[in-house]
Formats: structure tokens, sequence, C-alpha cells
């Protein structure tokens, strides 16, 4: 939801009330543009009233959104050129979020990237898996009017991984702490190639670190499920009652975030080559995609299809498929079929002590939508797969709240068998080459 700018005005407030799909609550939206249009002691006033004006003030948006970014493996992550940021309030005066588009490679395929900045006692600022370091992000990290303290790297992935040297070098006096077991695929690279020096372990449970007192951490760092390690810290803000994953969970909305661009949802909605591949013998249309609402939202569930199965069984129709993925805490097909399913005792101790030990109420994933309203049994519920692939030493007498988290998580893990069908056999590929383990069979009953 982007706010209207009036074109005689000479200054505009910096935020703008909207309701998340997600529990109702209200959030502020910041306007990605004020801080350029935001008079301070050593600026004018822009004045939005010719078109001169109103040229020089998208030239200079344009300039804060510039981010070079070409590497990655196999594809680079985009956009390549302009990455806009969009900051919103998810507990008032405590935590922010920061949002950015992020594409794959050369396609049109893009979801939302997000990091977290949480304001510790002590008076600084706490981030939480840092994205695109542009002019714009920077201020308006400042303008929270804190100084950054730690800078923390929360798992191996290199989509976030790739932001924190340049970040840190925003903020020279911060801490950086980076999630245990890194690695990198094709070749297993030190931190330091990525810009990261000085960098502190982040350990389970560790009393030791400089936000002991407010945040807790618990790590899991699987044995192999392939070519390495899946490595992800959750961590909980206590004083907010709110924990913080990173690709554990997600929650898609129905409507696209608002930092994806038009032109990317309209890109999607374009029936290119995958779409008739997947068509099904369909007639397909070659017609110019017009910017309305609908192909807008089409675009956004060819995205979501494509990100959470690769290969989902029907893109030009994508709504019964999206509808069945849309508005629940799941885990994410990919990450439980590639992950999650191959070391389910690891993810089981992990979710289970989270469960046990943090009594929180939100979620704030690195993706998709933030902050979630959820509780312990929702966070469980999502993660009853694991019942399935488990042998006998995890059965116990459930509560009946554990019963009902268990019953809704197989509602909500239930995944389309047509969109499963090319994440199985890519399943099967790794297997039969050895880049994953074998997925363990389900227990007997």
């Amino acid at each position: 939801m982007s706010a209207a700018i009036a074109s005689n005005c000479c200054s505009l407030k910096n935020t703008v009330d909207y309701k998340t799909f997600v529990g109702g609550s209200r959030l502020k939206r910041s306007c990605s543009i004020n801080h350029f249009l935001k008079p301070t002691k050593n600026s004018t006033r822009f004045v939005v009233a010719s078109s001169g004006n109103t040229e020089t003030a998208q030239l200079t948006q344009a300039r804060g959104r510039f981010y070079f970014n070409i590497t990655g493996f196999p594809f680079p992550l985009g956009p390549f050129l302009n990455r806009r940021t969009i900051r919103t309030e998810a507990v008032k005066n405590v935590i922010w979020l920061f949002e950015q588009e992020q594409a794959l490679g050369f396609s049109s395929v893009s979801t939302n990237i997000r990091m977290t900045v949480i304001k510790l006692k002590s008076g600084g600022l706490w981030v939480h898996a840092p994205i695109a370091p542009t002019k714009e992000c920077i201020q308006l990290v400042k303008e929270l009017g804190a100084p950054v303290e730690c800078i923390i790297l929360p798992t191996f992935a290199y989509e976030h991984k790739i932001f924190v040297g340049p970040f840190s070098r925003k903020f020279p006096q911060a801490q950086v702490w980076v999630a245990p077991r890194q690695w990198s695929w094709p070749l297993n690279l030190p931190l330091e190639f990525f810009g990261i020096f000085g960098s502190k372990t982040i350990k389970d449970d560790d009393i030791s670190t400089p936000w002991a007192g407010e945040i807790e951490q618990k790590v899991l760092s699987s044995p192999e499920v392939g070519i390495g390690p899946y490595v992800e810290v959750a961590f909980y803000h206590k004083p907010s009652r709110t924990l913080l994953v990173t690709d554990a969970v997600i929650f898609v909305p129905r409507q696209p975030p608002n930092c994806i661009s038009k032109e990317s949802l309209l890109s999607s909605a374009k029936n290119g080559l995958a779409v008739k591949i997947l068509s099904k013998g369909k007639e397909v249309s070659d017609e110019p995609v017009v910017d309305n609402k609908m192909n807008r939202q089409k675009g956004w569930e060819r995205m979501v299809l494509q990100i959470l199965f690769l290969g989902p069984s029907n893109l030009l129709e994508p709504n019964s498929s999206f509808a069945q993925m849309s508005q629940k805490l799941i885990v994410s097909p990919i990450v439980k079929t590639l992950v999650f399913s191959k070391v389910p005792e690891k993810v089981k101790d992990w979710i289970d002590g989270i469960a046990r030990d943090w009594r929180f109420k939100r979620i704030i994933p690195a993706h998709f939508s933030a902050p979630i309203n959820a509780s312990r049994s929702d966070f469980l519920a999502a993660f009853a797969f694991l019942d399935d692939l488990l042998d006998d030493r995890y059965d116990t007498r459930p509560s009946l709240s554990l019963l009902f988290a268990s019953l809704m998580g197989k509602a909500a893990s239930y995944f389309p068998p047509d969109d499963m069908k090319t994440l199985s056999s890519l399943d099967d590929f790794l297997v039969s080459v050895g880049a994953v383990k074998k997925t363990v069979s389900g227990r007997k009953r």
C-alpha cells in the first residue's frame, strides 16, 4: 500500500497507517521516499510543484535505491540496480521490519526479503538478517535515532549472507555475529570472501551475548542433509514475546507485498514459456498484459507457486493451488522436502525446545508475511508432518492441545500432489547423485 503524494505539497508525513493481513494489528508503513523529502538542518524542503522538481525528486529517489549486485550461484539475485526499501513498525518503538524485493536471477519470480531491527534496553539496535544497504535503507535505519550495536547472520544461506559484509561497513562500530558451521556452494568460501570480518559465532542458549537479558537463541545445526548442513538460528525477544526465524516457517499473504514492483508482477502475469509448458494442453493467449488488479494478482500467485514448488502443475490457472498454500502458517514445500524431511530428529528437537521454552505470541520470518499472530500450537502444527518420519522413541501421550495442533498441522501442511511432482522428481535426482540424503521412512503404526 503506497501513500499518495500531492503535487503541490511542501512537506510529507513519513508514515501512513494500514492494517496487516495477519491478525489485523495496526502497523505504520514508512513512505520509502520520505527521507529524501524530509527537511534537515542542512537541507531545504522539496516543493513538489513542477515537473522539474518532480523529476529531481524521482532522480534522488532512484539514486537512493541503487545497489549493484551480480554475484550469486547458480543465478545472481535481483533486482540488479534498484531496490526499494519499505519500513514498518511491528511493535511500537521496539521492533521494525525492513523489506526489499528479491528476484531469482533473470526470471520474473520475486518475493520479499526482510530485515528485522530490535531496539535493546541499552538504547542500541540489534539487526537480524541484513538486506542490501542502499542509501535509502541506511537512512531509514538512522531515522530510528539509535546506534547499531549488533548485526546478526542467522543462517548459512547466500541470500542473507551476501548483504552482511556491506551492511556492517555502514556501521563499523557494530559487532557481527554469525550462525555456526557457515559454508557455501559450489565452493566452500570463507566468510572473509563475503566481506565479513571479525565476526563472532552464535552459540545455542549462550547467556554471554550482549543481548542475553532480552533475546534468547536456539541453533538448528543439522547433520549434513547432503552437500552440507542446514543451519538456522531462531531468536526469542522476551519483552515483546516475538519469535524470529529465517526460513523455518512462512505465511503466504493473499496480496503481494508492497515492496514488489508492479513491473515484476505484470512480467510474471505474461504467458511465457513456463506457463505454456505447464498449461496442460490448454490454449495460451499471447495478448499483451494490461496493468490492472487482476493481472497483478495473477502475477503474484504464479510467483508464489514457483517459489514454493519450483515447477507447479498449472501456472495458467494458479488460483486453486495458491488458495491452498496461502493464509496459513506452513513449512515451505521445498524446505520440507529437501531439508527437514532428511533430518526429522534434529528438527523435532529444535521446534520442541522452541515451543517448550518460549511463550511467543507472534512470529517474524524473513520472507512473505510478518508479523504473524501465532501461538506455540500454531507453530507445532506446521511441523506435524515430522510425526510420520520419526521412530518409536518419539511416541508420547500427547496433550489435547498438541493433539489438536497435530491435526491442524496435517491440514495446514497439505500440498497439492500435482504441484509436488516436479519437486519430488528433483529430490529423487539429488538423492541419486548424492547431493542430498534420502528421506527417512515413515514409522510403522
